[in-house]
């Protein structure tokens, strides 16, 4: 897959246009500006810590690189010309690699109006083409937003770690979930 591709556009429940397309270069200082406010909201996610612009352009190559050898999928949600979402795939290895792990997160702000879940739709399409059958993730226990909207999606629970995250100085359980994914 290439960068930019624009992959789907669509109005969400809060009237704003959103546009469903794969990350670019030019996506680099929101990206920066993206992860480091998921970690100014303790938000519930596993980087605790803010990254440097160096430490960006790092996984940003990183990232395009292995997007444009089909080796994993992502998707950003883009609303008013700036990177409000991301979700990406990847297979795992050698016998595991038709299991596919997946990320998602949202800037505050942007939460509870049907991106996620659209953008959950929208990669889940591109899992086959991975050789992805199943896609697994993990999830705070604590998280019950997130695990609702999972369960909406499909995904069934199928375990935890117990006191697996720690948070805020607290411990909470690391939930597994997963779902088959249908072939295209």
């Amino acid at each position: 897959m290439q960068p930019d591709t624009i992959l789907r556009k669509y109005t969400d429940r809060k009237g704003r246009e959103v546009i469903l397309r794969t990350p670019r270069w030019s996506d680099l200082d929101d990206m920066l500006d993206f992860i480091n406010s998921l970690v100014e909201e303790e938000a519930m996610i596993a980087v605790d810590t803010k990254k440097t612009r160096n430490e960006e352009i790092e996984w940003v190559a990183t990232n395009l690189k292995r997007l444009e050898k089909d080796e994993h999928m992502c998707v950003v949600a883009e609303v008013d010309g700036h990177m409000v979402g991301s979700t990406e795939i990847g297979p795992r290895f050698g016998r595991l690699k038709h299991y596919g792990t997946l990320g998602i997160s949202l800037k505050k702000g942007y939460r509870e109006s049907g991106i996620g879940q659209e953008m959950m739709k929208e990669i889940e399409k591109h899992a086959p083409r991975l050789g992805i059958e199943y896609l697994a993730l993990e999830v705070f226990g604590t998280n019950e937003r997130a695990i609702h909207v999972y369960e909406k999606m499909g995904y069934k629970q199928i375990g935890a770690y117990p006191d697996g995250i720690k948070y805020c100085g607290e411990y909470v359980d690391s939930v597994f979930m997963y779902k088959k994914i249908k072939k295209n």
